[in-house]
């Protein structure tokens, strides 16, 4: 119920609330008499800021404060406090459906007295719902819908930035879920030196939140369980905390968070176009599934965050792609079907001409009276018998990578055992930079050639060297470059390269049958030079 107290907001922080805010307690009356504590709804520690549901006496309305709890005698503290409150006027001239529409903004001498122990109050409509924290914290939310409330909010955000505004929604207790299954920020006031970067990263974050149940960001609710960390201190993809969540919002969660890197995420417009493909997969693939399900027959869902199409040509457009898949399909049942016909009763007879097939004759002397053959043009750089690396493991320096358990299958020796990567629904770069093997060898080898057996046509790749495991992609170095075609595929290196760390990086994916962008790799050898 809206009306009860959070569940996070512990003895802790009830302690903090008397000692630094007066006795903050439903049925405190605020601003001059005007409002009423009802309930407290989250504490936001990095601004002393906390949240509470009030009624307003004034207007008969139910409203969301956040006060801003401070020594008014602290100088640093009122500074900090007056850029909130400057930050939340400006943004009180903001309308979207994703943010609360701010009502009135109070200072010290204006609405709040000193005696209080407040330094500001942001009052803002009060939006009626659910806490998004309650909402993670029985299990994460499906991907689908999660990737729904992201994209609503992703929007807010993406307006606000068009008009120079920072909204601060960079704490999962400023959030709260519409009874219509969106993502608003409840709660404005953002933090003194927030960022349109903090923007962005919250929104990685709470996605991250959706899908994992975990806080990514510092200054979360205690709550809450914080983000694993990788060795190398990055953010744990969700994918590998519930596999279930796909690649691609895996990757687009950890992209925007990570500050690092070529492939992060900055702006919301850019997490915009990645959702919005997720979308629309979505859409068909519901489209597609829905195609012979009984009438009246109920899929149990009970509500759904799941956006209506915006207008005719977008159902136009997803009809048309509906139209051209089923089109597909039959065409190639309809091309096995006539391959089996040719296999089972074609002619007996031979195809076409008769092949001489003859041993290759060794190298001899031209024969008396016979010119001798004209001179070869230079030979390619001879290359001996493949070396083994001692180990190989999936390279990503965003986190573990793809399907990392298998690295070992592409330097086995054995074609029949490969690795691959998760199933894409865009080609890289869109969600990620790439991907690849790093194969690790005990003492430097000199390489001079790189054989990929794979049937992965469309596949590219890099030939990279690297000082260590854990070196970033910045820090490697390209020494070869190619497209895998056929089942075999030779990369000469640019000149023999030295090292002991070697990464077969994917620079861009091959295609998985209509069904997405997928590449893997049978067996890898490294040929050194002679």
């Amino acid at each position: 119920m809206d009306t009860r107290r959070n569940v996070q907001a512990g003895e802790a922080d009830r302690a903090g609330i008397r000692a630094r805010g007066g006795s903050l307690a439903p049925g405190r009356v605020v601003g001059d008499g005007r409002y009423r504590l009802l309930a407290q709804f989250g504490v936001d520690e990095r601004a002393a800021a906390h949240l509470w549901r009030a009624r307003d006496g004034q207007l008969k309305r139910d409203v969301a404060l956040t006060l801003l709890v401070g020594d008014p005698a602290d100088p640093e503290a009122a500074r900090q406090a007056r850029r909130t409150l400057e930050r939340a006027a400006h943004a009180s001239k903001f309308g979207h459906g994703g943010v609360a529409r701010v009502l009135d903004v109070l200072s010290l001498g204006s609405g709040v007295t000193s005696g209080e122990g407040l330094l500001g109050v942001v009052v803002a409509e009060w939006t009626k719902g659910s806490d998004l924290v309650d909402l993670v914290a029985q299990r994460p939310v499906a991907p689908g819908a999660a990737a729904r409330m992201v994209q609503a909010l992703a929007e807010a955000v993406d307006h606000a930035h068009q008009n120079g505004l920072v909204l601060g929604l960079d704490h999962p207790q400023r959030l709260r879920l519409t009874p219509g299954g969106a993502l608003k920020l409840a709660f404005p006031g953002p933090l003194p030196e927030a960022t349109l970067r903090d923007d962005v990263k919250a929104l990685g974050a709470v996605l991250y939140l959706l899908l994992t149940g975990r806080w990514a960001l510092p200054g979360g609710p205690p709550a809450i369980p914080a983000a694993p960390l990788t060795p190398q201190g990055h953010v744990v993809p969700p994918r590998s905390l519930v596999p279930t969540v796909p690649a691609e919002l895996s990757s687009l969660a950890v992209r925007t968070i990570e500050d690092g890197g070529s492939g992060g995420i900055r702006t919301s417009s850019a997490i915009l176009r990645v959702l919005d493909q997720v979308a629309e997969n979505e859409e068909r693939t519901q489209l597609i599934q829905a195609v012979g399900q009984p009438e009246g027959e109920s899929d149990g869902t009970i509500w759904t965050t799941k956006k209506p199409v915006k207008d005719v040509a977008r159902r136009r457009k997803l009809a048309f792609g509906v139209t051209v898949l089923v089109v597909a399909t039959v065409v190639i049942l309809a091309w096995g079907g006539l391959m089996l016909i040719n296999l089972f009763q074609g002619d007996n007879k031979a195809a076409g001409p008769t092949l001489n097939v003859a041993a290759t004759p060794t190298t001899s002397a031209p024969a008396p009276n016979q010119p001798a053959p004209p001179p070869s043009s230079p030979a390619a750089p001879k290359v001996g018998d493949p070396v083994k690396p001692d180990s190989a493991s999936v390279y990503n320096p965003e986190g573990q990578g793809d399907n990392p358990g298998r690295a070992k299958n592409a330097i086995d020796g054995d074609p029949g055992t490969v690795w691959r990567t998760d199933v894409y629904q865009q080609q890289f770069p869109a969600l990620k930079p790439g991907v690849g093997i790093m194969a690790s060898f005990g003492d430097p080898v000199k390489l001079a050639q790189v054989k990929i057996t794979a049937d992965s046509p469309g596949t590219k790749v890099e030939i990279r060297s690297a000082d260590s495991k854990t070196a970033k992609l910045a820090d490697t170095k390209v020494v070869g470059s190619g497209e895998l075609k056929g089942t075999e595929t030779r990369i000469d290196l640019q000149q023999p390269a030295e090292g002991k760390f070697f990464v077969v990086w994917i620079t861009q994916l091959g295609q998985n049958d209509g069904k997405g962008f997928l590449s893997e790799l049978g067996d890898v050898s490294f040929l050194p030079a002679q």
